[in-house]
């Protein structure tokens, strides 16, 4: 099937069996492979991408379902000059990250969750994540990124 996307601001066309799920549609055909696949079943939260406007997991759904969709990779974030995104800057800050197997869906996620919670609070940051697993982390790091980045995208 012909699948029509916008992906990181770039009109894209690709050929896809039905049941291509988003993240491989992503990874093998666009070769974007900032998205990482790691459960399969919507637990971990790698896999989160902007699809117009909103943060999804997409090892969940098809890539058929988003024809025509504005979808932005962990990729797209930096300015073309490569100047990280805010939450991007934070995450390094802030030393959010450890191995960044989790890295590029917890900063799509945080993204998603400034936008719409803009003042979050350290509680509020801690359940809105908890759809995002990191392995290697105590989490403390990264809430404070994301507070750090949530500034910082305020103040831009």
């Amino acid at each position: 099937m012909q699948v029509q996307l916008k992906v990181n601001g770039k009109a894209s066309s690709i050929d896809v069996a039905p049941n291509t799920l988003l993240v491989h549609a992503l990874r093998e055909n666009l070769k974007l492979t900032g998205t990482h696949v790691g459960c399969d079943t919507a637990q971990c939260g790698a896999c989160t991408v902007i699809v117009n406007g909103r943060a999804i997991k997409s090892c969940n759904t098809l890539a058929v379902q988003h024809s025509g969709a504005e979808i932005t990779t962990i990729e797209g974030l930096a300015a073309l000059d490569g100047t990280m995104h805010p939450m991007q800057a934070a995450f390094k800050e802030c030393h959010g990250l450890q191995c960044g197997f989790c890295t590029p869906g917890m900063v799509m996620s945080s993204i998603d969750l400034c936008k719409n919670n803009p003042k979050a609070t350290e509680g509020e940051i801690r359940e809105l994540l908890e759809g995002n697993m990191c392995r290697c982390t105590g989490y403390q790091n990264i809430v404070k990124a994301v507070q750090h980045g949530q500034a910082a995208m305020a103040a831009s």
